[in-house]
């Protein structure tokens, strides 16, 4: 009797489930440096400054990576440092950016209009609380935990019951996106705070879970693009 030939079973890539959606997460370019006493336009209470020259040069270089991918839809925050970023893309693929006013940064209360970035570089106690902690909210006026996480939540939901199947590019901000993968990973809150602008991070979206695919891929970006920025 012959002796059966053992079964092999070889290592499989990742394939995304046929009824799940892909979203490539996209932090924005660089924004303007924010000036001492010239705060930031605000726009429905949030700052929003446009891309700095690094940022314009960074959105070029992040278009052109995702240009190869199959995208089926780009999705942009109300702020428009997202829609300046997505604007190579939308160029090159021919779509037209969908605003997702839930894909927006953290409020940030009195610390809005760039003073934010002061008060980190000065290392104010109560922003050095926001990283041991680990909550936005210690700023007085900021959004509130739940409401940030609710609304962010709410978004990928959108965006993913759209579009079953498909991938799709959202532009998003630091804490957004560090929110979006901690929800999707169990994490710590800002365990994923740290993304450089035009970071690339992939989640997959079924209708029982998210799964983190990707964090933080700069490898598009040359040495002329700069160094990133602390979110928000």
């Amino acid at each position: 009797m012959a002796t059966p030939t053992p079964r092999r079973f070889s290592q499989q890539p990742f394939r995304r489930p046929d009824d799940a959606t892909e979203i490539v997460l996209v932090r924005h370019g660089a924004s303007a440096d924010f000036v001492e006493g010239e705060e930031f336009e605000l726009v429905e209470g949030q700052g929003d400054p446009p891309l700095s020259d690094i940022g314009r040069r960074q959105a070029e270089l992040v278009g052109r990576r995702l240009a190869h991918t199959e995208v089926a839809a780009i999705y942009v925050s109300s702020l428009r440092r997202t829609a300046e970023t997505a604007a190579p893309l939308a160029a090159l693929t021919g779509l037209t950016p969908m605003v997702e006013p839930d894909l927006r940064e953290i409020f940030l209360g009195e610390w809005e209009g760039g003073v934010f970035r002061s008060k980190v570089a000065d290392q104010d106690p109560l922003a050095m609380r926001i990283f041991t902690e680990e909550r936005w909210d210690v700023v007085p006026g900021a959004e509130p935990a739940e409401k940030f996480a609710r609304r962010l939540r709410d978004a990928i939901e959108r965006i993913a019951a759209a579009h079953p199947g498909a991938s799709v590019v959202a532009f998003s901000h630091g804490a957004a996106i560090g929110e979006i993968l901690a929800q999707a990973s169990g994490s710590r809150p800002l365990a994923f705070l740290n993304s450089d602008n035009t970071a690339i991070s992939r989640i997959i979206v079924t209708p029982d879970r998210w799964l983190v695919r990707t964090f933080g891929d700069i490898s598009h970006l040359d040495d002329a693009s700069g160094p990133g920025q602390r979110a928000p």
